[in-house]
C-alpha cells in the first residue's frame, strides 16, 4: 500500500458495497373468466396457449402497477447506498452493520425468488404479489423509522425477502395477460423501466441526502416506497385478475431448504467476500452451495421422470431459446453489476466528486437506456432477434471504451457525459431485448419457473460482477493507483460484455410478435 493511500483497504471496500452498488364488481367476473391453466397440465387437459381474458384499459392498469413494483424494487436496491455515510452517522453504524445494510436485501431477494414464483402458482399469482407489495412497504416504512443499526439490518432482511415474493409475479403475469401476439410491447415497457430504475436509485439517494427533504436526513430514501406501495396495491386488488397453476408444484421443506440454503451459501460470500478480503471460509462456502444445486437439480429430474411437478422442472430448460438465451443474458448481467460500482466509485476518489455530482453523473445514462430499450423491445427485437443483443453489447463497448479515454482527458466530466450516454444506448439495447428473447418460447403453464429462474440468474450474477470486478479495482488501486485500476476493471468488464456477445449467436431465431 502506498503512502498516498493510507491505509485504504476497508474503507474502500466499504465505499464499494456503499456506491454500487372498472369496478370492484367487474374485476370478480373477471377473476372467474380468467381462472388460467399453467404448469404441467393434466393429462388430457387443454395448454393454454393465450392470455386470460383481460383487455383495455383493466389490463393497462394492471400492467402500470406491475411496473410500478418493479420500479420500486430495484431503485430500493440502490438508494441507500450513497446514503450509507450520512446514515452511519446518524445510527452510529459499525462497518459490519452497514455491510449488512447493503448486503442483506439481496441476499434475502436471490434467495427468495424462485419459492416465491411457485408459492405464486400455487397459491394466486395476484395473491402474493400484494402480499409481497404490503410487506415491502411495511418494511419500507419500518426502515425508514428505525432506532439503531439492528432494527435497520433486520428490516432490511424483511425488505428483500418480500420483493422475492413480489418480483417474480410480475414477469409471470406479463407472460399471462399477455399472448406471444401482444406480449412484445409489454415487454418493451418493463424492460424500459427495470434500466431506468437501475440508476435512478443512486440519483434520487444523492439528491435526497443531499437535499434533507422535511429535515429526516437518509430516512426518506425509504419513506419513498411507502406511497408507492399503497397505490399499487389498490390497483391490484382492483385490475389484476387472480391466477393459479393447474396443476402447482409441490412446495416440500426438504426442496425449500436445500435451494434455499444452497443460494445463501453461494450469495454470502459474493455479497460479504469483499469487505471481509475473500476469506477461505467463503470459497468453501461457494462450493458447498454448488453441491447443493447439483443436488437439488437431480431431486427436480427425479421428481419429474416419476411424473411429478418439480419445484423447477427441468424441461423449462428444453426450450432452447430460455436454455442459451439464460447463458448469454448471465454473461452480460456480470459486467452490469461492476460497471456502476466502478465508475460511481472511481469519480469521487479519483475526481473527488461529491455524492451529489456523482448521482447526477448518471442522468444522461438514465436517459438513453429508456429510448434505447423501447426501440429494441418493440421494433429490432422482432426483427432481428439475437443480433440485437450482439449490438447492443458492441455499443456498450463503444461507450465503456469511451470512458477509459475521458478518464484521461481534460475536461473528464464533459465526456463521461458523452461517453455513459453511448453506454446506456448499448445497455438499453441488451435489456431491451433480453427478456422478450429470452422467456418468449417458454410454455405459459411453465411461466412460474421460468420466471423465478431468470430472476434469480440476474440477482446471482449482477452480485459477483460488483464483488468480483470491484475487488479488482480496490486491489489494483492500492498498488498502481486508482487510473491503472479504473483501466484494468474497463478491460475485464469490456471483455465480459464481448464474451456475452459470442454466446448470444448460439441463440435459435425467436419469433416475436409485435
Amino acid at each position: 500500500m502506498t503512502g498516498i493511500v493510507p491505509d485504504l483497504t476497508g474503507q474502500m471496500l466499504s465505499t464499494l458495497l456503499r456506491n454500487v452498488i372498472g369496478d370492484r364488481k367487474t374485476t370478480h367476473r373477471q377473476e372467474h373468466l380468467v381462472s388460467t391453466t399453467l404448469d404441467t397440465p393434466a393429462p388430457g387437459a387443454p395448454t393454454l396457449d393465450s392470455g386470460p381474458n383481460i383487455g383495455g384499459r383493466a389490463r393497462t392498469i394492471a400492467l402500470i402497477c406491475l411496473l410500478a413494483a418493479s420500479f420500486m424494487e430495484l431503485m430500493d436496491a440502490t438508494i441507500v447506498n450513497v446514503a450509507l455515510h450520512t446514515l452511519q452517522e446518524d445510527l452510529g453504524a459499525s462497518p459490519a452493520a452497514l455491510q449488512w445494510i447493503v448486503a442483506g436485501y439481496p441476499l434475502a431477494y436471490a434467495i427468495g425468488l424462485i419459492l416465491g414464483a411457485r408459492l405464486g402458482d400455487r397459491y394466486g399469482r395476484r395473491r402474493l404479489f400484494i402480499l409481497g407489495l404490503v410487506a415491502f412497504g411495511a418494511a419500507s416504512l419500518a426502515c425508514g423509522l428505525a432506532a439503531d443499526p439492528t432494527q435497520l439490518v433486520t428490516f432490511r432482511l424483511i425488505q428483500g425477502a418480500a420483493a422475492a415474493l413480489m418480483v417474480p409475479q410480475v414477469l409471470t403475469n406479463i407472460q399471462v395477460l399477455y399472448p406471444p401476439a401482444e406480449r412484445g410491447r409489454a415487454m418493451g415497457l418493463f424492460t424500459s423501466v427495470i434500466g431506468v430504475a437501475a440508476v435512478t436509485g443512486p440519483v434520487l439517494g444523492a439528491v435526497i441526502t443531499n437535499g434533507d427533504w422535511f429535515d429526516l436526513s437518509w430516512r426518506p430514501a425509504f419513506l419513498i416506497n411507502v406511497p408507492i406501495a399503497v397505490v399499487a396495491v389498490i390497483a391490484a386488488r382492483i385490475f389484476i385478475p387472480e391466477t393459479h397453476a393447474d396443476r402447482p408444484a409441490p412446495i416440500t421443506l426438504g426442496s425449500v431448504a436445500l435451494l434455499g440454503g444452497s443460494l445463501a451459501a453461494i450469495m454470502a460470500p459474493i455479497t460479504l467476500g469483499p469487505e471481509n478480503d475473500w476469506p477461505a471460509w467463503g470459497f468453501v462456502l461457494i462450493a458447498l452451495g454448488v453441491v447443493g444445486l447439483a443436488l437439488f437439480g437431480a431431486r427436480q429430474v427425479a421428481a419429474e421422470r416419476a411424473g411429478s411437478v418439480p419445484m423447477v422442472p427441468p424441461s423449462v430448460f428444453g426450450t432452447v431459446s430460455f436454455r442459451s438465451g439464460l447463458a448469454a443474458f448471465a454473461a452480460l448481467s456480470i459486467p452490469t453489476g461492476g460497471y456502476f460500482l466502478v465508475q460511481s466509485l472511481h469519480v469521487q476518489l479519483s475526481q473527488g466528486w461529491s455524492v451529489l455530482h456523482t448521482g447526477l453523473m448518471w442522468i444522461p445514462f438514465s436517459l438513453a437506456v429508456p429510448i434505447a430499450a423501447g426501440l429494441s423491445a418493440t421494433v429490432l427485437a422482432a426483427k432481428f432477434g439475437k443480433h440485437v443483443l450482439q449490438a447492443g453489447a458492441a455499443v456498450l463497448i463503444t461507450g465503456m471504451t469511451s470512458m477509459i479515454v475521458a478518464n484521461g482527458s481534460a475536461h473528464p466530466g464533459i465526456w463521461f457525459a458523452v461517453a455513459l450516454t453511448v453506454a446506456g444506448l448499448g445497455f438499453g439495447l441488451i435489456v431491451g431485448a433480453a427478456g422478450l428473447l429470452v422467456l418468449n418460447d417458454v410454455p405459459v403453464e411453465q411461466a412460474g419457473a421460468a420466471s423465478g429462474v431468470f430472476n434469480t440468474v440476474q440477482a446471482l450474477t449482477v452480485a459477483m460482477g460488483a464483488a468480483v470486478i470491484g475487488t479488482v479495482y480496490s486491489t489494483v488501486s492500492e498498488s498502481s493507483g486508482f487510473d491503472d485500476a479504473y483501466r484494468i476493471a474497463m478491460w475485464i468488464m469490456i471483455g465480459l460484455v464481448a464474451f456475452g456477445a459470442v454466446i448470444a449467436q448460439a441463440m435459435p431465431k425467436v419469433k416475436i410478435t409485435i
